[in-house]
């Protein structure tokens, strides 16, 4: 069993890693941190299609990655 959860962390960490790179960048450098944060989380672009997808897919794999922790952990 801890073989199997350790395996299927390594998995899932891969696919998350796999995930963010295929996302396009929300903003351009340090200047986009710094000034883009308060207009990428209150502005009115909204993600959609394969954006979407990816988003969700994103928080997905990392609620998985977590719980696995969790249970690799326990065990």
């Amino acid at each position: 069993m801890h073989t199997f959860l350790i395996i299927a962390l390594i998995v899932i960490a891969c696919l998350i890693i796999v995930t963010v790179l295929m996302q396009e960048p929300k903003s351009a450098g340090l200047s986009g941190a710094i000034s883009g944060g308060a207009e990428q989380l209150f502005g009115k672009s909204k993600a959609r299609g394969v954006e979407l997808v990816l988003h969700r897919v994103t928080i997905v794999l990392s609620v998985l990655f977590f719980v696995v922790a969790i249970l690799i952990a326990k065990y």
